[in-house]
């Protein structure tokens, strides 16, 4: 699958599934097609009869092209469908997307040979497709061949092909690279005009030692497993150090380290005793059926807007993505403005 693909990909299944259909309406729907690919071909087929799907300046966009941009794909597009009409919508909309982008990017490989110093060194090439057939052909030039014969492209087709991906990507990034300055101003006012979107729940940063409950231990039986951890706490012993020696659960090595909770994340025996400890408490033993714990809470944070310190560079990351989106778009629009493009 080539990075436009994956881009597509990304961008299609950020959208999530549709809404649920009532249980009556989707168990009538047709079932998703068995044979995907099958019904991919013929449905391009029947759309684009002469095989061609667009023309961009002097390359021509064929339903091949297509084909082998949404093959990749079919898997997850037929997981993520419930019947044949979603999975119809979702092909329409990736099949709509893989046009534009193929469109995209003859006009961006143009607006990169503008610049006539521009060139792309042959060993960059060469270690792409080297690289290309050690992770998609398991490293075997025969069966590389074979692919590219199936195709009936020569090695120099494919190399230019490759090519022009890697001057896909570059002028992409550059584009990407450009918007990535976000003033001060413009996160205050950010922060200003979303602040609904920073609230947090209360949560409490947890550690916990674990005791499991052997076959046949009573409760008396954990409290006296636990009993030498708590006189060493009583002591002044570090938790962290205890549950480094003592927790039988899977972050013992991490110091009983289960990161920030919010109550919603806990179970209710653990967050009733655990959202009643201040920072730096220990509570007392909370003996459960699968075993017994010990719960340390080493930060809080109560409900509340979060600072804009707090969220100042998670703020900066969105608005980068977000003006780097914006630019990229104008750039596109204005590079799709002066090309010739003629769909079919």
């Amino acid at each position: 699958m080539t990075f436009r693909s994956l881009r597509v990909a990304s961008a299609l299944f950020a959208l999530g599934a549709t809404a649920a259909l009532p249980n009556l309406a989707r168990a009538q729907a047709a079932p998703v097609p068995e044979n995907a690919e099958q019904a991919v071909a013929d449905k391009l087929n029947l759309q684009f009869a002469n095989g061609i799907a667009a023309v961009v300046e002097e390359k021509v966009i064929t339903v091949d092209d297509i084909r082998r941009e949404i093959a990749p794909l079919l898997p997850q597009v037929q997981r993520e469908s419930r019947n044949e009409r979603e999975f119809n919508e979702k092909i329409t909309a990736l099949q709509d997307s893989i046009v534009q982008d193929l469109i995209d990017r003859v006009l961006i490989v143009k607006e990169f040979y503008k610049d006539e110093k521009r060139k792309v060194p042959a060993s960059f090439v060469d270690n792409q497709v080297a690289e290309i057939i050690a992770t998609q052909f398991e490293g075997d030039r025969s069966k590389f061949l074979a692919y590219l014969r199936g195709r009936g492209i020569s090695q120099k087709d494919y190399r230019k092909e490759v090519e022009e991906d890697m001057i896909y990507g570059y002028m992409r990034q550059q584009q990407r690279k450009s918007a990535t300055q976000v003033s001060p101003t413009k996160i205050q006012t950010f922060y200003d005009e979303n602040k609904e979107r920073f609230y947090q729940e209360d949560q409490v940063h947890l550690r916990l030692i674990q005791f499991n409950r052997a076959e046949g231990d009573t409760d008396e039986a954990l409290r006296a497993k636990a009993q030498p951890v708590l006189d060493q706490l009583k002591a002044g012993a570090s938790f962290i150090d205890l549950a480094r020696l003592y927790s039988q659960d899977p972050r013992r090595t991490k110091g009983g380290d289960w990161g920030w909770q919010r109550k919603s994340d806990l179970r209710k025996e653990f967050a009733d005793v655990v959202f009643t400890l201040d920072k730096g408490q220990t509570s007392n033993l909370v003996v459960m059926p699968e075993g017994a714990f010990l719960l340390f809470v080493e930060e809080r944070k109560f409900a509340g807007i979060q600072p804009l310190d707090e969220v100042r560079d998670q703020i900066e990351r969105m608005l980068v993505q977000q003006y780097a989106r914006q630019a990229q778009e104008r750039w596109l629009e204005k590079l799709r403005r002066n090309g010739y493009v003629k769909h079919y």
